[in-house]
């Protein structure tokens, strides 16, 4: 996890600054959105780039009882010394592959997810070498086509097995769960039948005797517009950053939400070129007349798509510029018209957009991406600058 923070005064070549009140807030807002469901903080990918053990802890402060991570390396970070979360808070994790560190997971009380009958497998040897029983949670592939366990005798076989298992005291099913496919594309006939055929996977292994402590299904934009799909859990994870799922459901103004980060750099450099003159690899931009160029001192290797060469925006002294030619490695160019702020001035790709800046949206509409990628690819060599940390130890 990346929970870098600038020396006391020094001047940054770039930085992502998190505003922990935007998360506790975001958090806030969602949890009224299902005010009859637990939260879990989904904080995966070092927190979709904003960082887990931050915005697990600012979560945790506005009410959250569970976080998720994909990989459990990233959920044993997350138990480690030292980081602040508390030993109450349940931690769940869902990507595993063949060989993962089950008995760690088990010892450090996570919630491990099962799909298919080499996971149960492996979890119940590491159950009997930790002499105590795991944690898991059975998910059904409901139709993502993904992750999973497929309903009829793969899903039946799964919970007998799980049942059994149960018996023999090595392992708890604490949870039964699944994840949408278009819950971001309102009206997409796909929800409806998920929904259905979720309730029938679960019905069915209670039937045989599987009682969870949670059945959960809603991710973001699921627990924005779909009440019917709240259940026990709701797994809140790009909203919790201010982030829309898609323009299709909202603006995060729209949503009552706030994102968090905002990316901007010192310009390194501003010089007069003639008309005429080639910026960048390829010479994709040629000035049109003698102007200015200011150089920003992030790339590729920083997490700056290359697919938004051309098109990328930046706020420079209050006016949108767009990046000039191709995005390279370490740096970009825009033109400034002839304007010349001095060097060290503000270049901001996004934030909230409070002061006219660009947005994370503004970016992905640029790269013909989503907007959950601009942040969560935002690299380490970026340092993260958190502001507002106090309050975390409140829930209201």
């Amino acid at each position: 996890m990346n929970e870098t923070v600038a020396p006391g005064g020094a001047e940054l070549r770039a930085r992502a600054e998190i505003d922990l009140a935007a998360v506790r807030a975001n958090v806030r807002t969602l949890r009224e959105r299902a005010p009859g469901a637990a939260f879990m903080a989904v904080v995966k990918a070092d927190g979709y780039g904003h960082g887990a053990a931050p915005c697990a802890r600012a979560a945790v402060g506005a009410g959250a009882t569970w976080l998720g991570t994909a990989t459990p390396q990233e959920a044993l970070a997350l138990r480690a010394p030292g980081v602040g979360v508390p030993d109450d808070v349940r931690i769940m994790c869902w990507l595993w592959t063949p060989g993962g560190p089950w008995r760690e997971a088990i010892e450090a009380d996570l919630d491990v997810s099962l799909s298919g009958r080499w996971a149960l497998d492996e979890v119940t040897r590491a159950a009997r070498l930790a002499g105590r029983p795991a944690r898991v949670q059975l998910k059904a592939d409901t139709g993502l086509g993904r992750g999973g366990c497929q309903p009829g005798d793969d899903w039946a076989e799964l919970v007998a097995q799980a049942l059994r298992a149960e018996a023999e005291g090595l392992l708890r099913v604490t949870g039964l769960w699944s994840h949408f496919a278009c819950a971001d594309e309102p009206g997409h006939p796909s929800i409806a039948a998920q929904l259905t055929r979720f309730r029938e996977m679960v019905a069915y292994a209670e039937s045989r005797g599987v009682d969870p402590e949670v059945r959960h299904i809603a991710n973001s934009p699921a627990t924005l517009t779909l009440p019917e799909s709240h259940f026990d859990l709701v797994r809140p994870g790009i909203a919790m950053y201010g982030v829309s799922p898609s323009p299709e459901i909202g603006t995060p103004a729209d949503l009552g939400l706030r994102p968090a980060m905002t990316l901007s750099a010192s310009m390194a450099l501003v010089k007069h070129v003639p008309g005429g003159h080639g910026v960048s690899y390829g010479h994709h931009y040629v000035t049109p007349g003698a102007t200015t160029l200011g150089l920003v001192p992030l790339g590729y290797a920083d997490g700056v798509p290359r697919h938004a060469s051309s098109t990328g925006p930046v706020l420079v002294e209050g006016k949108w510029r767009t990046v000039a030619g191709r995005v390279a490695m370490d740096q970009f160019v825009v033109d400034l018209g002839g304007d010349e702020p001095g060097p060290g001035a503000e270049a901001v790709l996004f934030g909230p957009g409070d002061r006219g800046e660009p947005t994370a949206e503004d970016w992905a509409q640029a790269a013909g991406t989503i907007a959950y990628e601009i942040v969560t690819r935002i690299g380490t060599r970026v340092p993260r600058v958190y502001v507002n940390e106090g309050n975390e130890g409140s829930g209201t």
